[in-house]
């Protein structure tokens, strides 16, 4: 093969197979490989850290709650089909992304640098989340130590927290049966543990005056964080093994739950409350616009950590079969959690004569307060309670690992040389970091920051983050390319209903959930409380915040390119050079990797449709490109 003329150019570089990297000026690419990066130990680890990922907290306490309120029964159906207009599709791109490049979501941006603030407002979100969601685990931690008693600490009133108003509802029967309690003039024991003696709320004005650290919660959220460390602290080899117990665990407590549930006199009614369908519920937008949000936020696209465990994998691990397996799991793991659920708040509203939609909450309410509740109406209260609160730890931690895992990995890919060889180090740094960050939600009014952080940090900047990396992939980057990498890391290229997901019907979905989010916007409150307007403006400018890190990931970008406005968006909208797999054996085709008689030990990429004519390329990818290009225009 004869060298290419100009190849000494800087614009364009016409890479040749016979030249060295020095011969094309890799001093100024600045392509060095750093040391090994880590893999997944087995194939298992990956999937059950996805599974663990995905079921969450919000499987047992957001689901059945959006279930019953949104038709029911008929909710499934808006359910899986938004898993399939906008789940699947979605978690299949995310994990493509990391596969193909075995980058985080701060170096993945090589696919089109203009974007790379996309990673940047990624990163912001997940951190902001892992701040607060470690306090939740640290809720649930101080629960799991009060349940190893003989009697639960919320299961009577007379305690120094209680008021004049608390009730033990449980001896409210006569001998006719179960008398109606007007639960709105009543506080029940569990309710007042949670608010007056854990968080201690009645110590606080508001949000502007959060009052004194709890130090029992503050040791609580020192745990937790010393927990995740540790299960961190070797990266994917360390928890990608812990998942194996954390991941699998809670389905043996939710049989169990399940189990006890469905055996209690009042059961079924709480089980048909939950599924009766309403279908006259479907011809309501919002209960449309609910299944999305319940799809978009229980899958976790957009934090990163499905395209940092991808980034773990081999380069042809099966993603197609390990989609499709979690993403339907995690479906009927919370369709199961509403059994489990509904069941004992059936029995429980039996027992105190109400009927089931007083009872029935979400979120913290259903954790701390209402299953709390219902756990003093059990035989061996404390082992049911302590299974429960086990339960939701092993779902938290999960979720957790994920996020730090996330962040850990995305520094580091981005300072190689510096941080990979002290990522332990570092990954202590974030976690204390973080604990530190996290210790105003240990205070009195800690709560109220809590609702202000879930309530913004990722919000509508997760939706425009997803729909910006949608059409980055799609349209900037083009859907030839990426179903030819897809085709080069699994054998196969995806099918029309992938690509027109890809190209129109995900990102129309998730506009459309942008658009209700802000029109149907609300001021957040916790109980009676409403949140200033300085908090609230606050929580707007950080989910903004994330929003403006594309602008700005995009202006920096263009100003680090030469030449007119256009020409420097056409540059930064390119792969960078070093964009492909990062291994050498599995650089083929437009992806050339070392050089053919190069002895130089650095190894080259070179993105060949970016920098000048194709000088080789496989024919299997121009296959691929040509009947890809022959659907996508029959499709048109």
């Amino acid at each position: 093969m004869k060298k290419l003329q100009g190849a000494h150019q800087r614009k364009p570089i016409t890479p040749d197979l016979l030249m060295t990297p020095s011969d094309q000026g890799d001093v100024d690419l600045d392509v060095d490989f750093a040391a090994d990066r880590g893999n997944w130990t087995g194939k298992l680890d990956f999937l059950l850290s996805c599974i663990g990922y995905c079921v969450g907290l919000g499987n047992v306490w957001r689901f059945p709650y959006r279930a019953y309120t949104n038709g029911g029964g008929a909710f499934l159906v808006p359910y899986f089909l938004m898993l399939a207009i906008c789940g699947i599709p979605l978690f299949f791109l995310e994990l493509s992304l990391g596969q193909f490049s075995s980058l985080g979501p701060l170096a993945v941006w090589k696919i089109s640098p203009l974007f790379k603030g996309a990673g940047a407002a990624m990163l912001l979100i997940v951190g902001l989340v892992a701040i607060y969601y470690n306090m939740i685990i640290a809720y649930v931690l101080f629960y799991l130590f009060a349940s190893l008693t003989s009697n639960l600490p919320w299961e009577h009133c007379g305690n120094w927290w209680n008021t004049d108003l608390c009730l033990e509802h449980r001896g409210s029967k006569d001998g006719n049966g179960a008398l109606p309690l007007n639960l709105t003039s009543t506080v029940s024991p569990s309710e007042e543990y949670w608010s007056r003696y854990v968080l201690h709320i009645q110590g606080s004005q508001g949000i502007g005056s959060p009052g004194e650290i709890r130090w029992n919660l503050c040791l609580c959220l020192l745990l937790a964080w010393v927990i995740v460390f540790l299960c961190i602290l070797k990266g994917v080899k360390s928890s990608g093994k812990v998942v194996y117990f954390t991941a699998t665990f809670p389905y043996l407590i939710l049989l169990m739950l399940l189990v006890r549930g469905v055996t209690l006199p009042g059961a079924w009614k709480g089980i048909q409350f939950y599924l009766t369908p309403q279908f006259h519920h479907l011809l309501s937008s919002k209960v449309w616009i609910e299944a999305a949000l319940q799809i978009f936020y229980s899958l976790g696209v957009g934090f990163g950590g499905l395209l940092t465990f991808a980034s773990y994998n081999t380069f042809h691990q099966n993603i197609y079969r390990d989609t499709f397996i979690v993403t339907l799991g995690n479906a009927i793991t919370s369709i199961l959690a509403g059994f489990a659920i509904f069941s004992v708040l059936g029995y429980m509203s039996q027992e105190l004569g109400v009927p089931v939609d007083q009872v029935a909450k979400a979120g913290p309410g259903l954790a701390f307060v209402v299953y709390p509740q219902a756990m003093t109406m059990l035989p061996l209260s404390p082992f049911w309670s302590f299974l429960f609160f086990f339960m939701l730890l092993t779902l938290g931690l999960d979720s957790q690992f994920a996020f730090l895992e996330t962040i850990v990995t995305a520094v580091t890919d981005e300072f190689p040389y510096y941080l990979r060889p002290k990522k332990a180090v570092f990954s202590g740094l974030i976690c204390v970091a973080m604990y530190l960050m996290g210790l105003v939600l240990t205070t009195d009014g800690g709560m109220y920051w809590l609702v202000l952080l879930d309530d913004y940090s990722a919000s509508f900047g997760l939706m425009v983050v997803v729909i910006t990396t949608c059409l980055a992939v799609t349209r900037v980057y083009g859907i030839q390319r990426f179903c030819r990498d897809i085709h080069m890391m699994l054998g196969f290229k995806p099918g029309l209903y992938f690509r027109a997901c890809w190209l129109f019907l995900s990102p129309a979905t998730l506009l459309a959930l942008l658009v209700y989010s802000i029109v149907k916007y609300q001021p957040s409150e916790y109980g009676s409380y409403r949140f200033p307007a300085w908090a609230e403006l606050l929580g707007i400018l950080m989910g903004l915040l994330s929003c403006l890190m594309i602008p700005a990931g995009m202006l920096v970008a263009v100003l680090r390119e030469e030449g007119s406005l256009w020409e420097r968006l056409q540059q930064a909208s390119r792969p960078a050079m070093d964009w492909g797999p990062s291994l050498e054996e599995n650089r083929t085709g437009m992806y050339v990797a070392t050089l053919a008689g190069s002895q130089s030990p650095k190894p080259l990429m070179v993105h060949m449709r970016k920098y000048g004519g194709i000088t080789s390329f496989e024919n299997t990818a121009i296959e691929v490109d040509r009947e890809i290009a022959e659907e996508e225009e029959s499709m048109m």
